[in-house]
């Protein structure tokens, strides 16, 4: 499905369900299913307002956040159910989106899961939501890089239709866990996303601070999803204070910033929604390009920055997998050496690689004669990597587009 802009998103959805009485005592896709109404109330008003794209509500469906509720067992069927109230409510005026949100998950070893866990995780909604008929997704208010690159993975294996990733920071540029959303953007276009964007966390005018920085650096549209500014509890109630005429206001640095999709978060109604549509009756859509300092430069990533290198510079030295992997990673992290070099020979190094690879803070070249062993080495590496060695171009061109590995 070619996409056309601009394109606007819908608004708020769980501070619109809270008005027609949610008031959070269970999942609100079970509330939801309960009460299918509400929700179809709230986007016909998005799309009488002039939304082009309302999400489905199955932002909390992904088995992690349903067993948290003592739901077990019915991914496939909540999702279908809400999408079909969506469509249902939707009416074919604007387009739905199968939404998915973040677990919550780490991956070891700090956390408790694996990185093949997580993604088939977001496969069995992903799944869900593709087979019930969804026209796009969205993969938003992410925090991590391997959830972002899980819940990706995953559409890619039962879907090719287009794919916002949306991350959500604080005013810093970064994630609650230390990435800066520009390596986020790198890894994520990388790796096909369609659009990535910003939402939550923040009103309009923080938001726009973000989007400048990753306007340097984007080879897709940009998406802006704001909160209607920041909350307040007025009479025991949250409230926001930035109004519909204050929250477009935005709307001219948004387009210079190289946003092309619009829409709003928390504390976000219709009334937005109006607005944003009266505000880009000029719009022209631009097509992004990424800025001249970086151009002719090899954008790498880590998890959590962005690396760039200048195409021909190799490492003077090959890491070979084993106990001491880590603290080889930490020396060449301290030595002059731009890029950190990793060979992966056996199935038992893939652990040893996986162990460490967040240790890694300079651009990473895997080397590797194995085209399964570099697939699964390449899927464990949370950056944007390159790739030395003999493999043949029809395996490469396809991990280069799974991945974004630079050959």
């Amino acid at each position: 499905m070619e996409l056309y802009f601009p394109l606007i998103l819908d608004g708020a959805t769980g501070t619109e369900l809270v008005k027609r009485g949610y008031d959070g005592s269970m999942a609100a896709e079970s509330w939801v299913i309960r009460h299918p109404e509400a929700i179809q109330e709230i986007h016909r008003g998005y799309i009488e307002a002039g939304s082009d794209i309302v999400y489905a509500p199955t932002f909390g469906a992904n088995r992690v956040k349903l067993e948290e509720n003592g739901i077990f067992n019915q991914v496939p069927s909540y999702n279908k159910k809400l999408v079909q109230i969506a469509k249902e409510g939707a009416q074919g005026r604007a387009l739905v989106a199968g939404d998915l949100s973040p677990t919550g998950k780490f991956l070891e070893p700090l956390g408790d899961v694996t990185f093949p866990e997580l993604v088939e995780i977001y496969r069995e909604q992903a799944q869900a939501l593709e087979e019930a008929g969804v026209d796009l997704f969205v993969i938003e208010t992410i925090m991590t890089v391997p959830e972002a690159r899980a819940a990706l993975l995953a559409v890619r294996e039962v879907s090719d239709k287009p794919v916002l990733v949306s991350f959500t920071c604080e005013n810093s540029g970064r994630t609650l866990t230390g990435t800066d959303v520009r390596a986020a953007l790198v890894i994520l276009q990388s790796m096909g996303a369609n659009l990535f964007g910003l939402n939550c966390s923040a009103g309009p005018k923080e938001m726009l601070v973000q989007i400048r920085r990753l306007r340097e650096v984007a080879e897709v549209p940009l998406a802006v999803k704001p909160n209607a500014g920041l909350p307040q509890v007025v009479d025991g109630r949250t409230v926001y204070d930035c109004p519909a005429e204050e929250f477009v206001k935005y709307i001219p640095d948004f387009i210079a910033a190289g946003a092309a999709v619009f829409g709003g978060c928390c504390g976000t109604d219709a009334s937005h929604i109006a607005a944003i549509r009266a505000a880009l009756k000029d719009f022209r859509f631009k097509r992004p390009a990424v800025s001249p300092k970086y151009r002719g430069m090899l954008l790498c990533a880590t998890e959590k920055e962005v690396v760039p290198l200048k195409p021909g510079i190799r490492a003077d030295r090959v890491l070979a997998c084993g106990p001491e992997l880590e603290e080889q990673i930490e020396e060449e992290n301290d030595r002059e050496t731009p890029v950190i070099a990793i060979r992966i020979d056996a199935p038992e190094d893939l652990d040893e690689f996986g162990a460490c690879q967040y240790a890694i803070r300079k651009p990473l070249c895997l080397v590797c004669e194995d085209a399964e062993l570099l697939d699964q080495a390449l899927a464990l590496y949370q950056g944007r990597a390159l790739y030395a060695g003999e493999l043949p171009e029809d395996v490469l061109i396809p991990l280069a587009r799974k991945y974004g590995v630079i050959i």
